[in-house]
C-alpha cells in the first residue's frame, strides 16, 4: 500500500525549480510585487478622481438636476435663470425645486492669513439641498446674513476650523475680502477640483459675489413625486424649456462631471498609461526569469522528453511556475496597496479606498502577465531537441 503511494505522490517540479534558487524567486516576487504597487496605485488615482469629483454632487437631494448647456465641469459652471424652475414646477411630477449658487471664491486662512481657493455653494435655508437628515438644521444658522458653514473634511491649509469650532471658539474671516462667520461644520469631503467646501445662504451669497444677478443661478435642484419615472420627466422638460437649460437625471450629472474627467483632460489617460507601464515592466521581469530557468533547465527537460513525457506535460510545470509567481507577488502588491491607500486617504482626504473590482481587475492583470511571460519562456523549451542538447 506505502509503493502504491509512493507511485501515485506528484511531485510539485514546479515549485522545486522556483526555490532552487531563493534569491532569483525574491527578484521575481520583487518586480511583481513592483509591478502591482504600480498598477494598484495608478487605478486608484483614476478612479479615486472620478468619484472624488463628485463627492458633492451625490450628496444632493434631488432627482432631477438644472444646468447649464455651457457648463463644463464643476470647475467651470456657467449661470441660467432662476425662473426656469418655476416653469419645472408646472409638471405634475415635480414638487419641490431648490436654486442653487455655485462658485470658487478666495478663503482666508484665520491662522496663517493665506488665502486658497474654496468651493461655495449658496442656497434658500428653507429649502432642502442635502440628503442628511440633519442637515435641515444646521441650514437654519444661515438665516443670518454673513454667516457659512464650513466643510470639516477641507484640506488643513484652511485652518483648523473644525478643531476651533469643537472647542467652541468663534471663528471669524474672509471670503472673497468680505467678513464671515463659521455657524457651523458639514462633512462634504474634498475633489480634485475643489480641496474645501462651504455653505451659505443665497444672500450672503450675493453679498459675497455682488457681480452675480440675483435671478442667476448655476445649478437647479428638481425633486419629484415618489414613484415617478426621471428618465421621461427628464425628456418633458428637456422638451418643454427653452434651450438656455439642461436637464439631468440625477444619475446623468454625476456622470456628466465624471465624463469632464474622463475625456476633456489627460489626467484619466496619465494614470491608465502608468497602470500600463507597470503591466510591461512585470511582463519583461517576469519573463527574464522564466526564461532564464527554463534555459537553466534544459538538460533534465530534455532528459525527462527523452524518457517518454510528452512535451505538454513540461509546458505545464513552466505555467504551473507562472501561477505560483502571480500568488506569490499579487498578495504583498495587495497588502501594500491597502497601506498606500489609506495614506493617501489620510494624506488628501480624496475617496481612495480598495474595492472588490480593482483587486479583481490587477490580480488578472498579474496573472496574465505571469501567463504571458510563461507561455513566451515555452518557446525555448517546445524548440529544444533533445539530441542537440546532449
Amino acid at each position: 500500500m506505502i509503493d502504491r503511494f509512493w507511485l501515485k505522490r506528484r511531485i510539485p517540479l514546479a515549485w522545486l525549480l522556483l526555490s532552487r534558487q531563493p534569491l532569483r524567486l525574491l527578484v521575481a516576487l520583487s518586480g511583481i510585487c513592483f509591478a502591482g504597487i504600480l498598477m494598484f496605485m495608478q487605478l486608484g488615482f483614476r478612479d479615486g478622481l472620478f468619484d472624488a469629483s463628485v463627492t458633492v454632487h451625490k450628496l444632493f437631494d434631488a432627482d432631477l438636476v438644472l444646468i447649464s448647456p455651457r457648463s463644463m465641469s464643476s470647475i467651470s459652471m456657467s449661470g441660467f435663470p432662476r425662473r426656469r424652475l418655476v416653469q419645472a414646477m408646472a409638471h405634475q411630477d415635480v414638487v419641490g425645486t431648490t436654486p442653487v449658487n455655485w462658485n470658487f471664491l478666495l478663503w482666508r486662512n484665520p491662522e496663517t492669513l493665506t488665502t486658497r481657493s474654496i468651493l461655495a455653494l449658496g442656497f434658500e435655508p428653507t429649502d432642502p439641498l442635502l440628503k442628511d437628515p440633519q442637515f435641515s438644521s444646521k441650514a437654519q444658522l444661515l438665516t443670518s446674513r454673513g454667516r457659512v458653514l464650513f466643510d470639516d473634511l477641507s484640506r488643513y491649509e484652511f485652518g483648523p476650523i473644525s478643531k476651533w469650532f469643537l472647542e467652541g471658539r468663534t471663528i471669524d474671516t474672509e471670503v472673497a475680502g468680505k467678513r464671515v462667520r463659521v455657524a457651523g461644520l458639514v462633512s462634504l469631503g474634498p475633489s480634485f477640483g475643489a480641496d474645501g467646501n462651504l455653505i451659505t445662504s443665497r444672500e450672503t451669497f450675493l453679498q459675497l459675489m455682488p457681480g452675480t444677478p440675483s435671478g442667476s443661478i448655476e445649478i437647479g435642484l428638481v425633486r419629484l413625486r415618489p414613484g415617478s419615472d426621471a428618465e421621461a420627466v427628464a425628456k418633458t422638460l428637456s422638451a418643454s424649456l427653452p434651450r438656455d437649460v439642461k436637464v439631468l437625471t440625477r444619475k446623468g450629472f454625476i456622470e456628466f462631471e465624471k465624463n469632464y474627467w474622463r475625456t476633456s483632460t489627460s489626467i484619466g489617460f496619465i494614470f491608465t498609461l502608468g497602470a500600463a507601464m507597470g503591466f510591461v515592466v512585470g511582463s519583461v521581469i517576469v519573463y527574464q526569469i522564466l526564461y532564464s530557468d527554463v534555459s537553466d533547465h534544459l538538460p533534465e527537460y530534455a532528459t525527462l522528453m527523452a524518457m517518454g513525457y510528452p512535451l505538454k506535460t513540461l509546458l505545464g510545470v513552466v505555467a504551473r511556475e507562472g501561477i505560483f509567481l502571480a500568488v506569490m507577488g499579487y498578495i504583498p502588491a495587495y497588502t501594500s496597496g491597502l497601506a498606500l491607500y489609506a495614506l493617501v486617504r489620510n494624506s488628501t482626504k480624496l475617496p481612495i479606498a480598495m474595492d472588490p473590482h480593482r483587486a479583481l481587475v490587477v490580480f488578472s492583470l498579474i496573472l496574465l502577465m505571469c501567463m504571458g511571460s510563461a507561455l513566451l519562456a515555452m518557446r525555448r523549451l517546445a524548440d529544444a531537441d533533445p539530441a542537440e542538447i546532449f
